[in-house]
C-alpha cells in the first residue's frame, strides 16, 4: 500500500507527532508532505487534498483523504492488522482505545497554556490550576493503565500501541515545561523522551523550519531534560569514512566529525539531523559501529 502523509512543522505540531509515530515505531512505509508553518495557513496549503484542511493529513494509494489522527489511527489498524498498533489483549486494547479518545478529545487546558515547542525547555510555566487538573487526571489515567496492563515496560497497554503514540506530545509538555507529576507519570515521560523515534522527530524539528516566536513563552528557559546527545558537529568538507549516505545510498556531499572520525552524508538536512542527536539514528549508528 502506498501513503502520502501531509505534515506540520516537526518543533510545533504535537498532532503531526502523533501520526508520524503510527507510521514510524509500526514500521509502515509512506511518503511525507511537509507544510511550512511560516509560509501561510495550513488550511491554504492543504486547499489542494479536499477536504482536508489541518494536519496530520493522510492520502491513501487509491486517493481517499484521511483528515483526523484518531481516524488514521484505526484506519491503519484495519489495513495493517499484523503491525499491532492496538493491544491483542482484548481488556488491554479497549483500554488503549480509551485512553486516546480521550486525548483526542480532552486536556484543553494543558494544549492551550503550554503548546509544544521542541526547540525550548522551561524551568517553571506557572501553571494554573485548571492545567493542574489536566495533568491530575493524566496521572490518573496513565497510573490506571501501567497498573492494570503495563508489564514489565515502560508503556501503557504492553507493547507501545497507538494510545502512547497520542500520548507523545503530552509527556513532551511535561518535560519541556518543567510540570510536576507523580513519580509513575514521571517515568513514562522518561520513557518518551528516551523513545528513538521520538528522538528523532525532534532532531529534524531543531534544524527544520524556524523558530515561531508565537509558540515562545515569557519563562525561564533550560537545558532539553532527555538524554543529551552525543557530541557531533559539522564540517565544510571530507573526506569521509563512509562515500554512501546512511539514509538514501546517495554519494556524500555535506560532512561530520564525531570522536574525530568524519562521516558523510548527501545533503544537508541529513547531515544536521544526525549532528542534532546522532545516537537517535540508527542508519548512523550502525554506519559508525560498522566503520569502526
Amino acid at each position: 500500500m502506498s501513503y502520502t502523509l501531509y505534515l506540520g512543522d516537526y518543533a510545533y505540531s504535537s498532532w503531526s507527532l502523533r501520526a508520524w509515530l503510527l507510521f514510524r515505531r509500526f514500521d509502515i512505509d509512506t511518503a511525507i508532505t511537509l507544510l511550512d508553518f511560516h509560509a501561510a495557513t495550513v488550511a491554504d496549503q492543504m486547499a489542494q487534498v479536499p477536504p482536508a484542511r489541518t494536519v496530520p493529513t493522510l492520502v491513501t494509494g487509491e486517493g481517499t483523504v484521511i483528515w483526523d489522527s484518531l481516524a488514521i489511527a484505526e484506519e491503519l489498524a484495519s489495513r495493517h492488522p499484523k503491525a499491532g498498533l492496538w493491544p491483542e489483549d482484548p481488556a488491554a486494547r479497549a483500554t488503549a482505545r480509551a485512553l486516546a479518545c480521550e486525548m483526542h478529545s480532552g486536556f484543553a487546558a494543558l494544549r492551550s497554556h503550554c503548546p509544544m515547542n521542541l526547540r525550548l525547555a522551561y524551568v517553571d510555566c506557572a501553571a494554573p490550576a485548571e492545567v493542574a487538573a489536566d495533568l491530575r487526571r493524566i496521572e490518573t489515567l496513565w497510573s490506571f493503565a501501567r497498573e492494570r496492563f503495563g508489564g514489565d515496560g515502560p508503556w501503557l497497554c504492553g507493547r507501545y500501541s497507538v494510545a502512547d503514540a497520542f500520548f507523545a506530545p503530552v509527556a513532551a509538555r511535561i518535560a519541556g515545561y518543567g510540570l510536576t507529576v507523580n513519580t509513575v507519570a514521571a517515568d513514562y515521560v522518561a520513557a518518551h523522551l528516551a523513545d528513538s523515534a521520538f528522538r528523532r522527530w525532534r532532531a529534524m524539528g531543531l534544524v527544520r523550519g524556524s523558530d515561531l516566536a508565537r509558540y515562545a513563552k515569557p519563562y525561564e528557559t533550560t537545558a532539553w531534560p532527555g538524554p543529551q546527545p552525543l557530541a557531533a558537529q559539522a564540517v565544510e568538507s571530507g573526506p569521509s569514512e563512509n562515500t554512501a549516505c546512511p539514509y538514501s545510498g546517495d554519494p556524500v556531499t555535506h560532512y561530520l566529525t564525531m570522536d574525530g572520525r568524519t562521516f558523510g552524508f548527501c545533503n544537508a538536512f541529513c547531515r544536521d539531523k544526525t549532528v542534532a542527536d546522532p545516537e537517535a539514528w540508527p542508519a548512523f549508528m550502525a554506519l559508525v559501529a560498522r566503520e569502526a
